[in-house]
């Protein structure tokens, strides 16, 4: 059996998130329980928000709760960079090559264009998304639109008809209608990728063998799976977390809970009970039986650890329940 690899791949465009963390304790919990590799990969590709001070915040986060990693953008690794901005040409030489056999395209058209689309597709109520105008455009016409230095990005050829089928670990099979999917970017005009693009290659290219994230990219898996049959690739066993909730079980957000780690660092929260209340977001209690099993440290919580136990129905953070565990620790 091949050697388990997972990662976490989060955004530095704000505040480290306790999602972010929930996310990396799994991954990291199921490393350990399978003997593997966790690895830490920056995600920074929307240049507009991303910050170095962020990457910055969101390390020493991690590192406080004790999430450290295997590999990534502060030790290196033998599968770097393990920025994304450092990774452009990766991402330019393969979304070439799915244009290059057909599996995707150049498309030239104008935000003008697009946002005028969008009008009119609301006015006839009927389905929202790009048009496909330029899918099937001559190959002189590319050319004559790519030595005039036309702005363009590259679309995915998403298949017209059939469905898509997939298996998440634990929540079983899954289908999505092709035909209610766009075809979606790539490379974006600056040549950059889109979160889409990125992550099939570097899971890919980082040898990830499952992946653990948040059920808010159940949706994506199509055009990732498609991905992965253009380049011929086999893609990693997928594991979709639920998402943590506000009391009134809508999604966490800073607007009904503090979310950034760092509050709760100043707040005098300690690192094991913010580990130990993440982990029962989605884990059933495996104290050691005395009245008191929803007090666990990580390395129990590895010494129990399967993705089958998970909890899928959604996680309300309660601070009260932190709190009290927080003085279970104290």
């Amino acid at each position: 059996m091949a050697e388990v690899r997972v990662r976490s791949a989060p955004s530095p465009t704000g505040a480290p998130h306790v999602g972010t963390a929930y996310i990396a304790l799994f991954n990291r919990a199921f490393a350990r329980a399978q003997g593997g590799h966790y690895l830490l990969r920056i995600e920074d590709t929307d240049q507009t928000r991303s910050r170095s001070e962020y990457e910055t915040q969101l390390l020493n986060s991690l590192k406080w709760l004790g999430l450290d990693w295997d590999e990534g953008p502060d030790i290196g690794g033998p599968h770097g960079p393990y920025r994304q901005s450092e990774r452009l040409d990766i991402y330019q030489s393969h979304a070439k090559r799915l244009v290059e056999e057909g599996h995707a395209y150049h498309c030239f058209c104008t935000p003008e264009r697009l946002q005028e689309l969008r009008g009119q597709q609301a006015k006839d109520g009927g389905r929202m998304g790009y048009d496909g105008h330029c899918r099937d455009l001559s190959q002189g016409e590319v050319e004559r639109q790519l030595g005039s230095s036309a702005s363009h990005v590259i679309r995915l050829k998403m298949p017209r008809e059939g469905s898509c089928q997939f298996e998440d670990r634990h929540r079983g099979s899954i289908s999505f209608d092709y035909e209610n999917l766009d075809d979606q970017i790539l490379l974006k005009s600056d040549g950059f990728p889109t979160y889409h693009l990125a992550v099939v290659v570097d899971d890919h290219e980082m040898g990830i063998t499952h992946v653990i994230r948040g059920e808010e990219w159940i949706n994506s898996m199509p055009k990732h799976l498609v991905l992965y049959e253009c380049f011929g690739w086999q893609p990693p066993d997928h594991t979709h977390l639920p998402l943590l909730l506000n009391p009134d079980r809508s999604k966490m957000s800073k607007r009904r809970n503090p979310t950034s780690v760092e509050y709760y660092r100043a707040a005098g929260y300690l690192p094991q009970a913010m580990l130990n209340y993440m982990a029962l977001m989605a884990y059933p209690p495996i104290g050691d039986g005395d009245g008191d099993e929803e007090k666990f440290d990580f390395d129990t919580l590895v010494g129990h650890f399967d993705l089958g136990r998970l909890n899928m129905g959604g996680s309300v953070f309660d601070l009260d329940k932190l709190s009290w565990l927080n003085g279970r620790y104290i």
